[in-house]
């Protein structure tokens, strides 16, 4: 926030300069034009001043001397000096010293080329070491996990790995152990460093001593082409730059971004990226000739598919189509799809979500919508839904972030303990199912300091499904609960699909047109003109999608990007679906569980090899850049849609990435005013609406979901940043990280069933029934079963709050 105080006079090198008080010498010497080199500062956490590398001559009332300008703020009538005789002469010092025992290894060290130390050597130091002294050595790389290696001898103490982990991540599993000459960072014993965010500190080393273990050796920052976009594997979008080389990619940077990210990446978002040039890609198009998948060229797949969808349309109508997915590509592959559907097979049934998420409207139209920079001024937070940490990395580091200000109170509500817990100033616990339960007894006044907290002037919700058993409505109610209750209420719906808010934007739900538009009447003969006659009634929604496939009420289904196998919690509903479609088509980038039996499957185009648009979960409008080209005869799905479209005689005309923006912002309300050039000017994206346009208010129905009886119990189903995803299961860097097939269990409930770590449990609902090894975790709350959902090897449970358990 910014100081109210006056304003400061400092003479910088000579210039007198005014600065915001409480403002620190390294950043007002910045401000200035002076760089001052440093090792240990980094502007996302807070100072330590242990390189000394950042020194600068101050006088002041009690005349000369050295400090550190990380450590210092600004005083009114300071004299700074950031370059003469004696600061040259203390920043060579340093520097030699520092590298006393650093190894002379940088034609070998993946850091070289763009190391601080490197660069700072060259430029501040003084040339050449008196030290002829054998240097220290170490046993080379520790790996510290599986994806951070460490060389010890390269570390110069600079404490940046081991702040990030107890200040930003939360996660104090490295330290600086010894001391003097002894003094190293270690993680502790028998404990890996196994944060999701472990790859930041790779980043932030100014030297060679963490790297990471899929990249390291593998380029020369001079022989990168580097790429601006944003990543889908996280709902805010965070920056980040590619890295690529020779057509290939070879790592995900970082960029900091103060609307989004502050620079920060998942590990998920930062190496599960390798899928894209995974040998296992589809790179032709395949059909279906005499029960076996063969290769065929695109024109005769195009026929196939063209001719199919145009005989059902006009035997049965576009009521007997669908399509599911589109919100794993670009706002314009979603727009196509969109398109596609309602113009060319003359249907509503299609959408983007697979029955896990809350309803397309409270997605898409919420009147009172945050913006991720609001979290830093909220008085309260209210966390009532998904596990952040798991689900959505960026969100959780910005709410981490804000509710360790005094003044911010966070309140987190969820099944079980989540990675916000121990900075949570209120946790409410409540069983799978009984969510409504404990809204009402909040409303009803039975947690005064709740309400107190929610009663801020200033309150930020955070709303999402926790877990399965939840239903979307649960969300809605405690959204209610704020905004009734809060000064003023900002909300954030959260879903967990990376453009899902992209996807609904442009109309890939049955109730909603593109631009935050619900369908009816009146919308579809606005868009009659250019779209043609459109029908008027909501379609079909994921689950009852599936549904009429298998009663045979629905004939064909389109997927694009979409394995409702894996993702849609009752799974026994989506295969009963596939399995009876009697025409399916496929636009993917790999085989999966739900296309294995399709009829025709096309390639499609992946991330970082077309350009497009996303949109996150404030309604952030960002860049996506073509990277690398796409892999053999893969293509973008927009002109994937747009080729099948006109050979059935009903064009889409789309020409163009770009053309296709363009349509966006001429047709979809909410985007009005945005285009290609204004998201390539804006660093940070831009949110929309962008002309002040209001979208449609949702009221929120509430709905109880069943609850387990007191007797019985509570199956609580949550999904964890690592499952068997089909993208992940082909990045080998993350793939070994998910949890596993794993029932955790409460200690009491444990004794009282006989059950033991890393046993066996069958568990057993109305739906399913599955084998799973026990994990006892105090974090799972007597009466509950907690389960990470689709995770390799593990059963689908289905649906329902009980649950039975039998010990093997």
């Amino acid at each position: 926030m910014t100081s109210e105080r006056a304003a400061v006079a400092v003479v910088i090198n000579g210039a007198e300069r005014m600065v915001e008080p409480g403002r620190l010498l390294i950043e007002a010497a910045g401000d200035a034009g002076a760089y001052i080199p440093r090792f240990c500062w980094h502007k996302r956490m807070s100072p330590v001043g242990m390189c000394r590398m950042c020194l600068v001559e101050v006088t002041g009332p009690r005349g000369s001397t050295l400090v550190a300008s990380c450590a210092t703020e600004v005083a009114d009538g300071m004299r700074v000096e950031t370059g003469n005789e004696t600061v040259r002469r203390a920043q060579e010092a340093v520097l030699e010293l520092l590298l006393a025992n650093h190894p002379l290894d940088c034609p070998v060290c993946d850091k070289g080329g763009e190391c601080p130390l490197q660069d700072q050597a060259m430029s501040h130091g003084p040339g050449e070491s008196r030290f002829v002294e054998v240097k220290r050595t170490f046993e080379k790389p520790i790996a510290v996990s599986d994806l951070v290696l460490l060389d010890r001898e390269r570390c110069i103490l600079c404490a940046r790995c081991v702040r990030f982990c107890d200040e930003v991540s939360g996660d104090p599993l490295i330290e600086i152990t010894g001391r003097g000459a002894q003094a190293e960072v270690a993680a502790f014993p028998g404990m890996p460093f196994s944060s999701y965010f472990s790859g930041n500190t790779v980043q932030i080393c100014p030297v060679g001593a963490l790297t990471a273990k899929p990249y390291r050796f593998r380029a020369r920052p001079w022989d990168l082409q580097k790429t601006p976009s944003s990543s889908l594997r996280d709902t805010a979008h965070p920056r980040i730059e590619i890295h690529s080389s020779q057509g290939e990619i070879l790592r995900f940077d970082g960029v900091d971004n103060d609307a989004v990210s502050h620079g920060w990446l998942s590990d998920k978002a930062r190496f599960g990226f390798e899928h894209i040039g995974s040998e296992e890609r589809l790179t032709s198009p395949l059909a279906r000739k005499g029960g076996e998948l063969e290769e065929v060229g695109w024109a005769e797949a195009i026929d196939i598919v063209a001719e199919r969808f145009d005989r059902i349309r006009r035997e049965s109508g576009g009521e007997a189509l669908a399509a599911l997915g589109g919100a794993r590509g670009t706002n314009e592959d979603a727009y196509a799809l969109s398109k596609f559907v309602r113009a060319a097979l003359g249907a509503n049934n299609v959408d983007a979500r697979m029955g896990d998420a809350l309803s397309s409207h409270f997605l898409t139209a919420v009147v009172d919508r945050a913006v991720i920079g609001d979290l830093d001024e909220a008085d309260a937070i209210f966390v009532w839904g998904p596990d952040l940490k798991e689900e959505h990395p960026t969100l959780y580091l910005r709410a981490r972030r804000a509710a360790q200000r005094p003044a911010a109170v966070l309140i987190v509500a969820n099944p079980r303990a989540t990675g916000l817990d121990d900075v949570a100033d209120v946790k409410l616990t409540y069983r799978p199912g009984g969510g409504q339960a404990l809204l009402d007894e909040l409303a009803g006044g039975v947690r005064p300091d709740v309400m107190k907290a929610l009663s801020a002037e200033r309150v930020v919700a955070l709303v999402g499904m926790a877990s399965h058993a939840d239903g979307p409505h649960l969300a809605e109610s405690a959204a209610a609960l704020a905004r009734r209750t809060a000064g003023r209420a900002r909300l954030l719906p959260l879903n967990g699909r990376g453009n899902t808010y992209g996807a609904l934007d442009m109309g890939l739900a049955p109730d909603l047109l593109p631009g935050r538009v619900a369908l009816g009447p009146a919308a579809c003969a606005r868009l009659a003109e250019t779209w043609g006659e459109l029908a008027s009634t909501p379609g079909r929604d994921a689950p009852g999608i599936c549904e009429g496939l298998a009663s045979g009420d629905l004939r064909g289904l389109l997927l694009v990007g979409a394995d409702p196998a894996r993702d849609m919690d009752g799974a026994s509903i989506a295969v009963a679906g596939l399995e009876a479609a009697e025409f399916t088509v496929s636009i993917d980038l790999f085989l999966n569980d739900s296309n294995r039996g399709a009829d025709v499957i096309l390639p499609a185009a992946a991330f970082a090899e077309k350009a497009g648009t996303a949109t996150n979960v404030e309604g952030r409008v960002q860049k996506l850049n073509r990277a690398v080209p796409p892999a053999g005869q893969s293509r973008p799905d927009w002109q994937t849609l747009d080729d099948i479209a006109t050979k059935m005689g009903r064009p889409i005309s789309l020409a163009s990435a770009e053309a296709v923006a363009s349509e966006i912002a001429a047709f979809a309300p909410a985007y009005e005013g945005l285009s290609w050039d204004l998201l390539e000017e804006s660093r940070e994206g831009v949110v929309v609406p962008v002309n002040g346009a209001q979208p449609l208010e949702h009221i929120p129905v509430a709905v109880a979901a069943p609850a387990a009886a007191d007797s019985e119990l509570a199956l609580h189903v949550a999904k964890t940043m690592y499952d068997d995803g089909a993208l992940l299961r082909r990045s080998p860097s993350t793939r070994g990280l998910a949890p596993g097939p794993v029932a955790h269990l409460n200690p009491e409930d444990a004794q009282r069933l006989g059950a033991q770590e890393g046993g066996a449990v069958r568990l057993t609902t109305e739906s399913g029934e599955g084998e799973l090894t026990v994990a006892v975790d105090e974090g799972t709350p007597p009466g509950t079963v907690y389960v990470p959902f689709n995770q390799p090897g593990g059963p689908r449970l289905g649906p329902g709050p009980a649950v039975r358990v039998r010990v093997l």
